[in-house]
């Protein structure tokens, strides 16, 4: 009975909080938090309440007060109750994954997480393109083999939307050694050396928003809803 009480608690919650903005959101969390308390003094009485005819009464009356409002306090104090933000970034799939035929599966695999491709084209990157794409690089011994990779064929260039895609999207690439990925990661399933693993995957928020600016022009990225986003978000 209490599960089934807290999951309507959590729901009605969500429909309350729904309704707020931020700024009313912290508001009706400080007002929430001061009339949970008060319900949590009262529900105390019930015990001793338990030994005469209006305990159920009692019980009935309180419950949704000790449940709800805590809940309610909950996600609204807590900021991971909120919804993440939707955040895009940039996926290459390097000259030796594109030779050996991996652009579906790689494609598939984010598009199977859920995420929504917003941008994608193939080109062959000079090596001064190359150079500025690894910038952050450039006192590494290895800085001019890498560029010289990345400049040596086709590259498929990718820019995919949705909550949590920077973080996540690195999860589902692996480690930048393939031998010290999970299997189930691209780079543990499909890679076996540093020098060929394949796939590049911004690392940040801001790294994120430079390479999409390098690769792409703000034309060729595309706003639009999915169908599947109701689904993915509960939108």
């Amino acid at each position: 009975m209490t599960s089934r009480l807290f999951s309507a608690a959590v729901r009605t919650t969500r429909a309350v909080a729904a309704s707020f903005n931020k700024s009313s959101l912290l508001q009706e969390g400080k007002v929430l938090a001061a009339a949970a308390s008060t319900c949590r003094g009262k529900v105390s009485s019930l015990v001793s309440l338990s030994s005469h005819g209006d305990y159920q009464s009692a019980y009935r009356q309180w419950i949704s007060g000790a449940l709800v409002l805590p809940a309610a306090v909950y996600m609204l104090q807590d900021p991971s109750a909120e919804a993440a933000e939707l955040e895009r970034t940039f996926i290459a799939i390097k000259p030796d994954g594109v030779q050996r035929g991996l652009i579906s599966e790689i494609v598939s695999r984010f598009e199977r997480k859920g995420y929504k491709l917003v941008a994608i084209k193939l080109v062959v990157p000079s090596k001064e393109f190359a150079e500025q794409h690894y910038y952050d690089l450039k006192e590494r011994p290895f800085f001019n083999g890498l560029c010289e990779f990345l400049s040596s064929g086709p590259v498929l260039a990718m820019v995919w939307e949705g909550q949590g895609v920077i973080k996540y999207g690195r999860k589902l690439i692996g480690a930048t050694d393939p031998q010290n990925s999970e299997p189930g990661t691209i780079r543990g399933d499909l890679a076996i050396i540093v020098g060929r693993n394949i796939i590049h995957g911004s690392d940040g928020l801001e790294t994120a928003k430079n390479e999409i600016n390098l690769w792409f022009k703000p034309e060729e990225l595309v706003n639009y809803a999915h169908n599947s986003e109701n689904w993915l978000y509960g939108k």
